[in-house]
């Protein structure tokens, strides 16, 4: 049975607190009893110093070099997934960095082929070769065990990841996690609407997001996409998922992570709730429960990996 818990306050700020729901599968420690035995005020580390990260390139034969930015330091290491379009200079990617930073904790942040630094041409990528260049990360650059942090599509391929290197994927976390999520949306079009998408080629989905009012995604990205769908049966992911999302999401429907959740085969896994939060999930109060989240998983298995 699914247990429902509300919290009011938080760590970090002694000035600052967030409203949030935590749904909890499993049995283990809930959030109300992390937040009960943390004090309120300061990170209890403070980083002593500021490493530079700069840019890199990830060379890989008959496939594009990735562009990454990589702090060393102690495991478990921190990827982060961007989302769709998204690169690796947004502002959940940055705070989670200067979290790592506190911690002395190895940090991965990367672009997509065909998107922001990174080779290759957009137009011939697809969700599987998005999955691609996640793996090549983790097989090529990162040390150790590793927690993945997913937003939106990163969401959908950290699952995918966690699934073909479950030795090295200790923990996810999910931000707005858009599994299927563009299959989905493209299905629920009147049918008409897809038949014209289909002779076009291209679907111009509308988006505030976007400086156009609109992303124009390939036809075959979609059909290539539902190649990956996951909501369809369990999904074999044993490690801790944690899954933050926004009620206000009006671009995929918290109700998707309460679906991840059921699906995941894992006992230890949280679907916690932002009432007022937006897909971007990048306010003030929802970065605060980002890395508060990291710190948590951190905690939970130094003990199996250090």
């Amino acid at each position: 049975m699914a247990r429902m818990g509300m919290a009011a306050s938080a760590a970090w700020d002694p000035c600052w607190r967030w409203g949030w729901m935590s749904v909890s599968f499993g049995f283990h420690r809930s959030f109300s009893t992390l937040l009960a035995r943390k004090p309120e005020h300061a990170p209890r580390r403070r980083p002593a110093f500021r490493q530079k990260t700069s840019i890199s390139f990830l060379s890989r034969p008959d496939l594009p070099n990735l562009a990454y930015k990589r702090l060393k330091g102690k495991s478990p290491g921190i990827i982060f997934i961007p989302g769709y379009m998204s690169n690796m200079n947004g502002t959940k990617a940055l705070a989670v960095e200067e979290f790592c930073k506190s911690l002395g904790h190895a940090y991965i942040r990367f672009d997509y082929s065909g998107v922001g630094n990174s080779d290759g041409n957009l137009q011939e990528c697809t969700v599987g070769r998005w999955r691609k260049d996640v793996l090549s990360v983790i097989d090529d650059l990162a040390v150790g065990p590793q927690i993945l942090v997913g937003s939106s599509l990163g969401g959908w391929l950290m699952l995918h990841a966690a699934i073909a290197r479950p030795q090295k994927v200790v923990a996810l976390i999910g931000i707005a996690s858009a599994v299927d999520g563009l299959v989905t949306q493209f299905n629920q079009l009147p049918v008409e609407m897809k038949k014209e998408i289909e002779m076009k080629g291209v679907w111009s989905m509308p988006s505030k997001y976007n400086e156009e009012g609109a992303y124009h995604i390939q036809y075959s990205f979609i059909k290539e996409a539902e190649h990956h769908c996951l909501l369809h049966s369990p999904i074999p992911v044993n490690c801790p998922v944690r899954l933050l999302h926004g009620m206000e999401d009006d671009i995929v429907s918290w109700h998707t992570s309460i679906q991840v959740a059921d699906r995941v085969i894992s006992k230890d896994i949280d679907v916690i709730l932002r009432k007022h939060s937006d897909h971007r999930m990048k306010e003030k109060a929802d970065l605060q429960l980002l890395v508060y989240t990291i710190d948590d998983l951190i905690d939970k298995l130094s003990t199996v990996v250090n």
